[in-house]
């Protein structure tokens, strides 16, 4: 069954993959783009650049805990944005992993690239917490105050950092090569900006609603680069192994 098309504004993605058609019995493949690759170095070098600002707060922190009486409002201001830069280094280069992934099939790198946000999150707080722990300068309920606004923020940018559903360069093909199955060969997916799945068809009723004000079209990779969306919908999924088998008689 052919897309009848929609009404609402449509707006066309650039980068990522081709979505021209390709064989069907081509072994399954993803390249990353020049483009893609660099805006994931741009995004990179700005989550290095926060990650080093915020351990840069934490060794001033650091060297607070050395100089009493210890101001407590100061220490919490430095950790407070010890936080802020390493939440946002995180976010960055979780972003940059989505335009220019690593390969599942070096096992080393692959955990290394997606979960460096936590390893930094570690190095960021972690020395704090045991600095302001063992600190025999503070008394015990400045010391608790302290220790729990570092422990929470410990834990706030390690899970940050987690990539719960890293995205790898065989992920994007399997994804890829699903949608061009059930779409004639086309790598050419659509999404909304609130929508947790890409759909094959721009009329599928699942972003044509009252709400939806405006619909993304391009590859299965914009999709993931753009608003991190994995899933296929099931509706649109269905109708166009309907449309195949229909075809096919």
């Amino acid at each position: 069954m052919p897309d009848k098309g929609t009404k609402k504004k449509v707006t066309k993605v650039g980068g990522g993959e081709s979505s021209a058609k390709t064989g069907a019995k081509k072994t399954p493949s993803f390249v990353v783009t020049e483009e893609s690759k660099s805006k994931a170095k741009t995004f990179r070098l700005l989550a290095i650049v926060a990650w080093i600002v915020a351990i840069g707060f934490e060794a001033g922190a650091i060297f607070l805990l050395q100089k009493p009486p210890i101001n407590t409002t100061w220490l919490i201001g430095l950790i407070v944005a010890d936080l802020i830069f390493a939440v946002t280094g995180s976010l960055l280069w979780k972003k940059a992993n989505r335009f220019d992934p690593a390969s599942e099939k070096d096992k080393f790198k692959f955990f290394i690239q997606n979960q460096l946000g936590a390893i930094i999150s570690m190095i960021a707080f972690l020395p704090l917490v045991i600095l302001i722990l063992t600190n025999k300068n503070m008394k015990g309920n400045q010391k608790a105050i302290l220790g729990s606004v570092a422990a929470v923020a410990l834990v706030i940018a390690g899970i940050v950092g987690v990539d719960f559903n890293p995205v790898s360069i065989e992920q994007y093909a399997e994804q890829t090569a699903e949608v061009q199955a059930l779409n004639d060969g086309v790598n050419n997916v659509y999404w909304t900006k609130s929508g947790s799945s890409y759909h094959i068809y721009s009329d599928c009723s699942y972003i044509n609603t009252d709400r939806t004000t405006e619909i993304f079209e391009g590859t299965v990779a914009n999709a993931r680069e753009l608003k991190n969306i994995t899933d296929l919908c099931d509706r649109c999924e269905n109708r166009a192994v309907k449309a195949k088998e229909l075809g096919d008689q």
